[in-house]
């Protein structure tokens, strides 16, 4: 395994990170135990969660893929040797079986506290924010277009007080953003510096070869600000794994499962895997191969998140931190980007 270190800290993280949003859903405890299992003994010392996992989220589901990790822990011991990583669920329809009150400091002081025994914990190393409270563009929405109906008051400085106070408590340790802008990113740091306020360290966003938008502003600012991305759905829902274009893909593939996750199958996005598959089989590696080790190599990458339904999955996935793409092939990539490029935002 190769390990990297969460940006302004000391602690030191696998490349790999452990997605867990599958785990209470799709697959059993027994299995998701079996995962961290593999993984532990690979090397893997970051695990993920969040308070809305699985997903797809429901009432009757939310806060189990932390109990199973939490079951982990308690069976193997290792909460010393592992870093978690969770988060709080941003506002909105799709959450409102969890809460209906955003980010308010009672908010977060539930959300935290819920997850610490779920999780069977006393701290949590990453607390992250899921997505922006405010009305913006995120999860694939192309263009920011202001809203007529944003009743939304700036609250950053409130939100990095409460997550203060909840640092200085021991329940968390550090805290991170997931699926925000540049803007939004730009704020935390500007209340954080102006009041000697919780700095955020990572940000968790989709990238992938079939989404690069992290590419225009956000990859300046964690070049210059110094936050590392935690990159998520780098198999953009397993399109870059090939098997939806081979026609193979099991029944209880994710997409055959939920096809209302469709961010990764359209026509554009289906023709640009199609050339990254027939360029990774040109050069004697698989697509999923080739489209994990792509996000490993960028340099504003701290750890790539990544998901498996199965021990095969998760063994490539895992192995991916093994393959080197070289600059020819990396520039090869870039012709197929610069051709079709972001056709899933």
């Amino acid at each position: 395994m190769k390990y990297t270190t969460l940006p302004n800290t000391d602690i030191k993280v696998s490349k790999i990170c452990l997605g867990s949003m599958t785990w209470g859903n799709q697959n059993t405890e027994a299995e998701g135990h079996e995962q961290l299992d593999y993984a532990f003994d690979k090397g893997v010392n970051f695990i993920d969660s969040a308070e809305l996992y699985p997903v797809p989220a429901s009432p009757e589901t939310q806060g189990k893929t932390s109990e199973i990790i939490g079951t982990w822990l308690k069976k193997t011991g290792h909460r010393d040797k592992v870093i978690l990583a969770s988060k709080i669920a941003g506002p909105g329809d799709y959450t409102a079986h969890i809460r209906k009150t955003g980010f308010s400091p009672q908010s977060i002081q539930e959300a935290i506290d819920l997850e610490l025994k779920r999780l069977q914990t006393d701290y949590i190393d990453l607390f992250q924010l899921h997505w922006p409270e405010r009305d913006t563009n995120t999860f694939g929405v192309r263009d920011y277009k202001p809203s007529k109906n944003d009743v939304w008051e700036d609250n950053f400085n409130t939100v990095l007080h409460t997550l203060d106070a909840q640092i200085k408590a021991g329940k968390i340790r550090h805290i991170g953003l997931s699926n925000e802008k540049a803007w939004g990113t730009m704020r935390y740091l500007q209340e954080s510096k102006a009041n000697n306020l919780p700095r955020p360290i990572t940000i968790q966003n989709a990238y992938s070869m079939l989404c690069r938008t992290f590419e225009g502003d956000l990859a300046e600012v964690s070049h210059r600000e110094n936050i590392g991305l935690l990159a998520y759905s780098p198999m953009a829902f397993g399109v870059l794994s090939g098997k939806y274009i081979k026609g193979n893909a099991s029944d209880d593939a994710r997409l055959k499962l939920f096809p209302r996750f469709a961010r990764y199958s359209g026509a554009q996005a289906t023709e640009a895997a199609k050339q990254y598959l027939k360029l990774a089989e040109d050069n004697a590696m698989t697509l999923a191969q080739m489209a994990l080790a792509f996000v490993n190599q960028r340099p504003f990458v701290t750890s790539n998140i990544i998901g498996a339904t199965n021990l095969q999955q998760l063994k490539e996935n895992i192995d991916s931190v093994n393959v080197n793409l070289s600059n020819a092939l990396l520039e090869e990539i870039n012709a197929i980007h610069n051709a079709i490029p972001n056709p899933a935002p």
